[in-house]
């Protein structure tokens, strides 16, 4: 089905939403029995790509206006966010969802929008997972601090809040799974130890591999938390990047092959204001050439046989740059570069206005959702 997809305009995203429905049900199989999973919006927000992801997973956990306007209706949706407006904190009291409070500020705020049920977010002391980005255990703006817990069950209840539990997330793309459990276990002793429950929100950040050379190991997580006791508490986890990344490919078209200064480079349409995660992150994604035997011009095709290609988009910003040095067999202007692993941060994190450059075309892989024609938000960007 991807050839399909690949035969229409490029730049283009494509969503595999079969696999998106596996990686939920997937990690379902490996965590606790009863385990609530609530997909990350921001991992992916494209319609279709939401939608299955609700086929599989028991909510949708937003940090935003526009994403809480976007979650379909009828679907739980938990709140999240270190700056809330008040606009999201109506909507979400309106919308009946769970509010991930972050500060003591916060839930006075709240108290005008209404009552709620909320999760207190903690930014505690505790055994540091591996991961990109973290968001607890080391100083940031996320959560309350341990001091202020007992206060804040306080002012909630005198608010009148449904003190559901606490939210404990702690790190972005986590990629061992034995310091996962661990982590979740502590968690759960931890929300034990406090006595606010039933609910233990342990967040998202099971990881994806990009280069696609380490997996988080899934057997393992649902080995270590085999002998997890629970003792009545409601464990919620928050996916995002685990559901989305591995059902989403970037593709892209060589413009030009050229030299310089010693360095082989594809030129290709498209580039970071599509897919980000390389410059920002500082790594070189992999790709697949697809050979395209079509060339319309009566020159020569300019192309590099067996050497390393550097990957750069269209943009004039020499910090426009995919891949760095990845051995290609046979590279070609015309032929289409793959990415794979880029459904999760890839549209949503880049930077879609610079240039005013058009935006990737979207295609899903299954027949029952169609892609919408054009980039969710609508058109071409000004």
């Amino acid at each position: 089905m991807i050839e399909e997809a690949l035969a229409g305009p490029r730049p283009a995203y494509i969503y595999d939403l079969v696999t998106v429905r596996a990686q939920v049900r997937a990690l379902r199989a490996a965590l606790p029995a009863g385990t609530l999973i609530a997909y990350a919006m921001k991992a992916n927000g494209h319609p279709a790509v939401l939608r299955a992801a609700l086929d599989a997973a028991d909510a949708v956990e937003v940090a935003s206006a526009g994403e809480l306007a976007a979650a379909p209706d009828g679907a739980a949706v938990i709140v999240s966010g270190p700056a809330k407006s008040d606009e999201l904190l109506r909507g979400a009291v309106e919308r009946g969802a769970v509010i991930n409070v972050e500060s003591l500020h916060e839930l006075r705020r709240l108290g005008v929008a209404g009552r709620a049920r909320i999760c207190l977010r903690v930014n505690r002391a505790h055994p540091l997972l591996p991961g990109r980005h973290r968001m607890s255990g080391v100083p940031t703006q996320f959560g309350l601090a341990e001091d202020d817990v007992d206060e804040a069950v306080a002012v909630a209840r005198r608010a009148g809040h449904d003190v559901a539990g606490v939210h404990l997330h702690a790190v972005s793309n986590n990629l061992d799974a034995a310091q996962h459990a661990t982590f979740i276990a502590d968690c759960v002793r931890w929300a034990q130890a406090r006595g606010i429950g039933p609910v233990v929100n342990t967040g998202g950040g099971f990881g994806v591999d990009v280069t696609g050379r380490t997996h988080f190991d899934l057997h393992g997580l649902a080995r270590d938390l085999g002998e997890l006791r629970l003792g009545g508490m409601r464990l919620v986890v928050e996916p995002g990047r685990y559901v989305a990344a591995p059902a989403g490919w970037y593709a892209t078209e060589v413009v030009d092959v050229k030299h310089s200064h010693g360095t082989a480079f594809a030129v290709v349409k498209g580039g970071t204001h599509h897919f980000r995660l390389p410059a920002s992150w500082g790594y070189s994604h992999p790709f697949e050439v697809i050979p395209v035997e079509a060339w319309p011009w009566p020159w020569p095709r300019p192309e590099v046989v067996n050497t390393p290609v550097t990957v750069a988009g269209e943009q004039c910003n020499p910090r426009d740059v995919l891949s760095r040095d990845e051995p290609v067999g046979r590279l070609r202007a015309g032929d289409v570069l793959l990415f794979a692993n880029t459904g999760a941060y890839g549209w949503e994190v880049a930077h879609h206005d610079f240039l005013r450059l058009d935006p990737p075309r979207f295609a899903t892989l299954d027949e029952r959702w169609p892609a919408p024609p054009a980039a969710p938000g609508g058109g071409r960007r000004r």
